[in-house]
């Protein structure tokens, strides 16, 4: 007998998985398209209205899409001042390459450095406390390789206790507390760049449970109820921007893989948290189906604790093609 999968274990258990109709129509209402021309002006379509989208959407090369996405959103301008001080939270925690679909894209990685940087940012930091050897992480994602000549920017992995700081969680359902990153809590800026992928426990991993990497102690967490302690972390760590990778999307068999890898080619960007996460969901196929973000744990109670919107049929999307 075949073993079945354990996300698709997952989503056959814990949500009902939408027709390809209502995806379709649901990912298309209210989105605005734009091409580009070869001069790299974006050329609107079908009556482009000249406001801030909630979420954009850039398909192409990792370093074009990532600059795109996020020049879409009003630049990264309209999110790191000058003299800030900047905390890039990717997927480094896993020692694969790229290739794999578990880590984050280095050039999405380092061209967001380099736009905090252009906006003036005083110091980025590139932080995750990694699953597995720190130098191996930090040597086989290629993010700090790529970054490595970028000034004022650090890359590393946060492991030791003494760089968290024991908080308290308000209005927690299930985390009352944790030990948070130091720089995490004290950065005027905070960029979650996480991965698309799947994953055994929570269907998928994107920006939300991204969070779980800036935490010491993530074992309690799965103790406590992993959805629900999400949540919870997640409204102190709110992200004032979220960019997925989705260059690459691990579909099946995350958050380690190796797995089923779409090559995607796209980027996903918003100042809502729940809003990014909800458009990867309904955007890409994990383990050969389609699903809703509501049919997400976590991204289901965000919405509802208002963290953020998962409806975002009723959202304005901006897209663009390179």
């Amino acid at each position: 007998m075949t073993k079945k999968d354990p996300v698709q274990t997952f989503f056959d258990e814990k949500i009902n998985p939408v027709t390809r109709r209502d995806f379709i129509k649901n990912h298309l209402k209210g989105a605005l398209w734009l091409s580009v021309s070869a001069s790299g002006i974006l050329l609107p379509r079908r009556g482009l209205a000249d406001v801030t989208p909630d979420i954009s959407v850039a398909k192409g090369g990792s370093t074009a899409s990532t600059r795109a996405a996020v020049e879409l959103l009003g630049g990264m301008g309209s999110v790191v001042k000058k003299g800030q001080s900047v905390l890039i939270k990717p997927n480094m925690s896993f020692a694969n390459p790229p290739e794999w679909g578990t880590t984050t894209s280095p050039e999405v990685v380092k061209e967001l450095a380099i736009m905090c940087r252009e906006a003036g940012a005083s110091k980025v930091l590139v932080l995750d406390n990694t699953l597995y050897s720190p130098k191996s992480c930090l040597s086989k994602t290629g993010i700090r390789d790529i970054c490595e000549e970028l000034s004022d920017t650090v890359v590393a992995t946060v492991n030791s206790a003494k760089l968290y700081r024991e908080m308290t969680i308000s209005d927690s359902v299930r985390l009352s507390g944790t030990d948070i990153l130091k720089q995490a809590l004290e950065a005027d800026v905070l960029i979650a760049a996480p991965v698309a992928k799947s994953h055994s426990a929570t269907g998928v991993s994107l920006s939300l449970k991204g969070m779980m990497g800036l935490v010491y102690d993530r074992a309690i967490m799965h103790s406590l109820g992993l959805d629900a302690c999400i949540v919870d972390l997640c409204s102190i760590l709110k992200a004032d921007l979220t960019v997925i990778d989705a260059t690459r999307v691990l579909s099946t068999n995350g958050p380690r893989g190796p797995g089923k890898v779409l090559n995607e080619q796209t980027v996903i960007a918003s100042r809502d948290m729940v809003a990014a996460d909800s458009c990867a969901v309904s955007m890409f196929e994990w383990y050969g189906s389609r699903y809703a973000p509501k049919n997400v744990a976590h991204i289901k109670e965000a919405h509802e604790r208002g963290l953020g919107r998962m409806d975002i049929e009723n959202m304005n999307i901006k897209k663009v093609v390179l």
